[in-house]
C-alpha cells in the first residue's frame, strides 16, 4: 500500500466519522451545507484517484467502524468523489417493507452506474427527487 492509498484511507476515516457524528448531532439540512463546503475544496493531486479506489476505501473503512449505515457511506463517497473531481449523484430511495414499514436506502451513482450502495433488490426503492441544484 502506497502513501497515497494510506492518505485516502485516513481521509475516508475522518470524513466517515465526521458524517456519522453529524447525522446524530445536527439537522440533516445543516450537515448537507457543511458537506457542500467540504466538497467544493478540490484536492490538488499528482496521481488522480479513481472512483473504484474511492468506493473500495469507503467499503474498507466502514467494515471497521461499527454502526455505519448506507447514508453515511453514500455521503462519504459523494464528498470524496467531489474532492477528487468526479461528479456523482447521491440518491435516496424509499420502499414499503414487508410489515408495511417505511424503509430507506442511499446510494451513489456515477455516469449511470452505482458506485456504492448497490443492493440485489435496489429496484424496489422509489428514488426521491435529486438534491442536486437544491439551494442549501
Amino acid at each position: 500500500m502506497g502513501a497515497s492509498d494510506r492518505q485516502l484511507l485516513i481521509m475516508t476515516l475522518i470524513i466517515l466519522a465526521t458524517i456519522r457524528l453529524g447525522l446524530w448531532l445536527i439537522p440533516f439540512h445543516t450537515l448537507l451545507k457543511v458537506l457542500a463546503k467540504i466538497s467544493r475544496d478540490r484536492l490538488k493531486v499528482t496521481n488522480p484517484v479513481s472512483v473504484r479506489k474511492i468506493s473500495c476505501s469507503v467499503n474498507a473503512v466502514s467494515r471497521y467502524m461499527p454502526g455505519v449505515k448506507c447514508l453515511a457511506r453514500a455521503l462519504t463517497t459523494q464528498v470524496l468523489m467531489s474532492r477528487y473531481g468526479h461528479s456523482c449523484e447521491l440518491r435516496i430511495g424509499v420502499a414499503k417493507g414487508e410489515k408495511g414499514t417505511l424503509e430507506a436506502h442511499a446510494w451513489v451513482e456515477y455516469q449511470g452506474l452505482i458506485v456504492i450502495g448497490n443492493l440485489t433488490d435496489l429496484s424496489r426503492f422509489m428514488p426521491l427527487p435529486s438534491l442536486q441544484g437544491v439551494k442549501l
